[in-house]
């Protein structure tokens, strides 16, 4: 006797036949290219052919002058947009010199502190020619952007790039920043709002979706948290007053991509039909950019194993042409060696290589969405709108998104989602080549270990350097503007951006601006305990 049959599904448990009909789909086919609802693609006129994307590889590591050398090389191999990295003290605000953070510095992307190491990150690259996108906190992130500009007399509406607003979930499922999360969300839309008036080629708001659902999220999960942050950073900044048509076309979706193919492609043609609806039906937006959604992404860090590296460019491979298919705007493939460190130069040669080969050589993108009218991919984006709009109405129906964060109830969901991910690695129902199947041998399994195992030792000259630069400076300069960004947090009114960039240009490190915020919240200076306030 056989056990009960079970049946395919997706990664996030969409039923699957074993084949496809007409019946199967709406009539939604007759959708087109570069048109509303945008499934098919956001080209500028229709019957344009897809044409390529902006090619990145996530770089970051050591201090400003060793990753700007990092960033001099990949753009030399072909790269054409950068995405910088911050290391761990830099994404929870804390500066190289925290007693807690000197085995850190720089081993997991660049140590930034001030405004001036964002000049000498970006010494040399042309800041109008490049698309310079951070995963750094936004607000200084574009403040350090602008600071490198002005030294450059580059005028500011000639830059392009992004930064990342996490406010409901990073202190959940990335690096703890210790800001009150009404805090963040208040730093994120001040952020949207000033490049609107400041920045008009810049996209002030990327949803980052790729962090949050490397725990384990399914498609669905992804998405749907993803469209609760972007309605609520919407509302919260049409509550100010400012135009959806003025800043809409500006906002951007990181998505992740897991090896699940057809879910993958079929996700972000969804992702690309929702926001244009909910733009026009929910907001009002009428201008056509505001409509169609900018999509980048990244390959999927967690499908990549220590076991067998090789197998990871394979994974990145399959990865990456499911993201040619899609019609993304940007891409970036995750490095063979993700299991071990942060991109060693060689894996981030493999890395880019493998999105040029797709390009220039597979002639993927030489029709606009290839896929458009399979009958299976097609059901599958019919199928992940319905449920991600399900989930969206379903978590909006328990309260303010501020409030369900605050009492934990994504943490619950991103926890939820890491242990269902462990069970099915550890049961076999997930399998993984390499991991939990068709294994090797240690003594067998040396294949490129060479590199990837190579270590990165934290910057122990960072940290002596910033700490001589606390001594360098006027402290009265620095204490005199650490007060106006204490008055303006107190100030409903006010917008953050100028006085964070005023005390930057004072000499205030990122770690003393982020601890007076907190001060303002009634919140520790420095949430460790270990330093003392200066005001």
């Amino acid at each position: 006797m056989t056990g009960p049959r079970t049946e395919p599904t997706t990664r996030s448990g969409i039923p699957l036949k074993t084949s496809y009909e007409a019946v199967d789909v709406s009539d939604r086919m007759l959708e087109r290219p570069g048109e509303y609802p945008f499934t098919r693609g956001r080209l500028t006129r229709p019957g344009a052919a897809a044409g390529g994307w902006i090619h990145r590889e996530l770089s970051g590591e050591g201090g400003p002058a060793q990753s700007n050398r990092q960033l001099h090389y990949l753009l030399e191999h072909g790269q054409a947009g950068l995405d910088v990295i911050g290391d761990g003290p830099t994404q929870s605000m804390l500066d190289a010199d925290h007693p807690l953070c000197r085995h850190s510095v720089g081993t997991q992307g660049v140590s930034l502190c001030r405004l001036s190491d964002y000049a000498g990150l970006f010494a040399g690259i042309p800041l109008d020619q490049v698309s310079i996108s951070s995963s750094v906190p936004a607000a200084f992130a574009l403040t350090g952007l602008i600071h490198a500009a002005e030294q450059a007399e580059m005028p500011l509406g000639r830059l392009r790039g992004s930064v990342l607003q996490p406010p409901l979930y990073a202190n959940d499922a990335a690096y703890d920043s210790f800001m009150p999360i009404s805090l963040a969300s208040r730093l994120s839309v001040d952020t949207i709002a000033f490049c609107a008036e400041h920045l008009p080629k810049f996209h002030s708001y990327v949803e980052d979706t790729y962090f949050f659902s490397e725990g384990g999220l399914s498609a669905i999960e992804e998405l749907a948290l993803g469209f609760v942050q972007i309605r609520h950073l919407v509302g919260q900044t049409l509550a100010r007053g400012i135009p959806i048509d003025s800043f809409a076309s500006r906002i951007a979706l990181l998505v992740n991509c897991s090896m699940d193919f057809f879910e993958e492609i079929a996700k972000i043609r969804a992702a690309r039909r929702l926001f244009a609806t909910m733009m026009r039906t929910d907001y009002g937006a009428t201008d056509p950019r505001s409509l169609s959604l900018n999509v980048t992404s990244h390959t999927s860090g967690l499908t990549l194993t220590a076991e067998q590296p090789i197998n990871n460019v394979v994974r990145g491979t399959v990865q990456g042409l499911a993201l040619a298919l899609a019609g993304v705007q940007a891409m970036e493939i995750s490095a063979f060696d993700e299991g071990f460190r942060t991109p060693s130069p060689e894996a981030h040669v493999v890395g880019l290589r493998t999105q040029q080969i797709i390009e220039k050589e597979s002639g993927v993108t030489r029709s606009s969405d290839p896929l458009g009218g399979s009958h299976l991919v097609e059901s599958l984006t019919d199928e992940i709108e319905s449920r991600v709009l399900a989930m969206v109405h379903e978590i909006e129906s328990l309260g303010d998104p501020i409030e369900l964060a605050e009492r934990g109830h994504f943490r619950q969901i991103f926890t939820n989602a890491a242990v269902r991910y462990q069970h099915q690695v550890e049961s076999g129902e997930l399998q993984i080549v390499g991991k939990n199947c068709y294994r090797m041998s240690d003594e067998d399994d040396r294949l490129l270990r060479d590199i990837a195992e190579t270590k990165i030792e934290p910057d122990r000259d960072r940290i002596a350097e910033i700490a001589a630069f606390r001594k360098s400076r006027s402290n009265d300069d620095v204490v005199r503007q650490l007060r106006v960004v204490l008055a303006s947090v107190g100030d409903p009114e006010a917008n953050l951006i100028p006085a964070v960039l005023d005390a930057g240009n004072a000499g205030a490190t990122m770690g003393e601006i982020a601890g007076a915020m907190r001060q303002a919240h009634g919140h520790p200076f420095d949430p460790l305990g270990y330093l003392k306030s200066p005001l």
